[in-house]
């Protein structure tokens, strides 16, 4: 049976937590803090949880430097849930919004608030997707489900990296070819939000940094699916509306999202009534940010063991980068994925990247053996077991191979990784 130390694991998720974390952890399953009770029977409501939910939202708050003006969530469902979530709640804004306008022009007669609201939600209403890879897909699929009852048309899927190419998710196309609704400002009625996944787990594809075009229209906010890169580079939160991600990739283990979503969005929302009036679906409370925010992330039963070991891997890093946060992660990260990107370019005939250069990401690196050959690609696999590398198949969907590059996986496995890279290559070549 082999040391945890001699495995070195690279599965997109669950994915590996640094060794110290789990050793705390187990410590904490059994008897946290000499309380003689375990971290996952203790009252969600204790004021044991409520301090482990405020040490890691101040851990989380310091390491993004997250402003003031958003809170921070704590969810269940994952990123999947949040699909829903996310239509449910920014479309209740947006209604609320023309309600409160409606309310000014008409005064308190709320059979013409409703008929001019319902009339508005058929002639304006459109939600833009940027959909580069696998999962912006499904996310603009639920949001078309969800609204489906209004009828057609509602979900504008600004971007498909599919179409002009080969038909995959390799790239992100120039955003002067984006077909965003048109805002205010250019006379348009502008979105009620622009979504896209800032990396996609199963093509491999990541934002290079924020779309400059989405600063032009700073009245449309921007919702971002940040499930895969979370925490490992920095981001400026003021420019979102939404950031959300499931924990089980850079931040700890399943059950808990993390969504961080501007304040003034939680205080827009109509009641439930007037959403159904109109012939919307008012989220449901489970997913409804406001009622979560409302009660501090304990409407229901948090899972606290799951937040707790999210704030011991967010301490980690703070105390491994210091001042420099999320900076020295980057920079990290990107030490990593470069390591690796450069032995893959090394050998072209004999492994190719899938992404184009400019949109690979550093976390998820896509690429097939000898153009996708399923002899070759075992092959590599088997041989990768054997050295106790492990987690490289690629997502079902696609196949091939995938190394996830997350921040638990140091630089002595990556080196482990290149080094049999090169192996492969020479025998493969020779």
């Amino acid at each position: 049976m082999p040391d945890r130390s001699e495995v070195a694991y690279f599965g997109a998720g669950p994915a590996p937590l640094p060794t110290e974390v789990l050793v705390k952890g187990a410590e904490a399953f059994v008897n946290f803090q000499n309380t003689g009770l375990s971290l996952v029977e203790i009252s969600h409501r204790s004021q044991t949880a409520n301090q482990i939910l405020a040490d890691t939202k101040a851990a989380l708050t310091t390491l993004l430097d997250i402003p003031d003006t958003h809170e921070i969530l704590f969810m269940h469902g994952g990123g999947s849930a949040e699909f829903s979530a996310v239509v449910l709640n920014m479309v209740a804004v947006w209604v609320e919004r023309r309600r409160r306008e409606a309310e000014k022009d008409l005064g308190q007669d709320s059979s013409k608030i409703i008929e001019r609201v319902k009339k508005g939600l058929r002639e304006d209403l459109r939600l833009d997707y940027l959909v580069t890879g696998s999962w912006s897909l499904k996310a603009s699929q639920e949001a078309a489900n969800l609204l489906e009852p209004l009828g057609p048309g509602f979900v504008n899927v600004a971007v498909d990296s599919r179409k002009g190419t080969s038909g995959k998710f390799d790239n992100i196309p120039p955003e002067d070819t984006w077909n965003l609704t048109k805002s205010q400002s250019t006379g348009g009625k502008a979105s009620a939000f622009v979504y896209y996944c800032d990396n996609e787990t199963v093509d491999g594809v990541e934002f290079p940094h924020f779309p400059e075009c989405l600063n032009e229209s700073p009245e449309v906010p921007i919702v971002a699916d940040m499930s895969s890169n979370f925490l490992s580079r920095r981001v400026d939160v003021s420019k979102y509306a939404v950031i959300f991600g499931g924990a089980q990739k850079n931040i700890g283990i399943t059950d808990v999202t993390l969504v961080i979503v501007r304040k003034d969005l939680l205080s827009t929302q109509p009641p439930p009534s007037f959403l159904h009036a109109v012939g919307v679906w008012s989220p449901p409370t489970i997913l409804n940010w406001s009622t979560v925010a409302k009660n501090n992330s304990l409407y229901n039963t948090m899972p606290i063991f799951s937040i707790w070991i999210a704030g011991e891997v967010m301490r980690g890093l703070l105390e491994r980068h210091k001042d420099r946060q999320l900076a020295g992660q980057e920079e990290l990260a990107n030490k990593k994925a470069k390591q690796i990107y450069d032995v893959l370019d090394r050998y072209p005939d004999v492994f190719q990247v899938v992404p184009d250069r400019s949109v690979r990401s550093r976390m998820n690196i896509c690429f097939r053996v000898n153009g996708g050959d399923a002899a070759q690609e075992k092959a590599f696999l088997e041989g990768a077991e054997a050295q106790l590398l492990q987690g490289l198949k690629g997502h079902r969907s696609v196949g091939g191979i995938r190394i996830s590059n997350y921040n638990a996986v140091d630089v002595t496995k990556v080196e482990r990784l290149t080094t049999y890279l090169e192996d492969f290559a020479s025998k493969t070549k020779s």
